[in-house]
């Protein structure tokens, strides 16, 4: 009988041993989700410091727009190709079926920064057109440009060997000899950033809308009209 209880003690001592202890396991589980509430707290709250900066210092500068304008354009080369010579109709207007423009013309724009910090400036493009027909593009690099700074930025268009067919090139040809007015239009968006303390506010966008006139006779501009973001220059 002695034996027999020292087995049932001995056994019952091991499964007292290796018993489960769910107390412990829940206890691990909550320090490690509060633990993970506490970063996420403390991570959230650098967010909104940072921000919140940020925007005492924007509204402290008071940002504005920058200025972007077309100051010249200088044409550089025009041709008018015609497969066949161009025939006159009964009212001496010449017609044909096709031309084909070759043009180069350069820009010069200036860029005016008249905020207290830096400004981003993204790649810009630009397109040139004719009667709504797109002829040829030019882009712009982006550049950082600094407080209270003037620069000018150089772009050319260059157009090769486009061809217009039937009313489009009869237009062509009869503005260019009879009138020696060729009327373009110059289209483009300009995107730029404002950089306070290596942080870039939401982008600012000027649309550059020009019409342009040239004499091919003379390989000049005669005329010009821009506006930018509605506002007449």
């Amino acid at each position: 009988m002695p034996s027999s209880t020292g087995t049932i003690n001995g056994t019952h001592h091991r499964q007292n041993h290796h018993s489960y202890n769910p107390t412990s396991s829940s206890s691990s589980s909550a320090s490690f989700k509060g633990c993970c509430c506490c970063l996420f707290l403390l991570f959230s709250f650098l967010v909104l410091l940072v921000v919140a900066v940020v925007l005492v210092i924007v509204l402290a500068v008071k940002p504005k727009k920058p200025q972007f304008d077309l100051q010249q354009v200088g044409v550089q080369y025009m041709g008018i190709t015609t497969p066949n010579p161009a025939s006159l109709d009964p009212s001496g207007t010449p017609t044909t079926t096709s031309a084909s423009l070759t043009l180069s013309i350069h820009m010069l724009f200036t860029a005016v920064n008249p905020n207290k910090v830096g400004i981003k400036y993204g790649e810009s493009r630009f397109t040139v057109m004719y009667k709504g027909i797109p002829l040829g593009k030019a882009s712009v690099p982006g550049f950082y440009q600094e407080a209270h700074s003037q620069r000018q930025v150089d772009a050319t268009i260059v157009v090769d060997r486009v061809n217009l067919m039937q009313t489009d090139a009869a237009d062509l040809v009869r503005d260019a000899s009879l009138n020696d007015r060729v009327e373009l239009r110059v289209l483009g968006d300009v995107g730029a950033k404002i950089r306070v303390l290596n942080f870039d506010s939401p982008g600012v966008q000027v649309s550059v809308d020009c019409a342009i006139v040239i004499s091919p006779k003379q390989q000049s501009l005669t005329y010009k009209q821009c506006g930018f973001d509605g506002l007449s220059v």
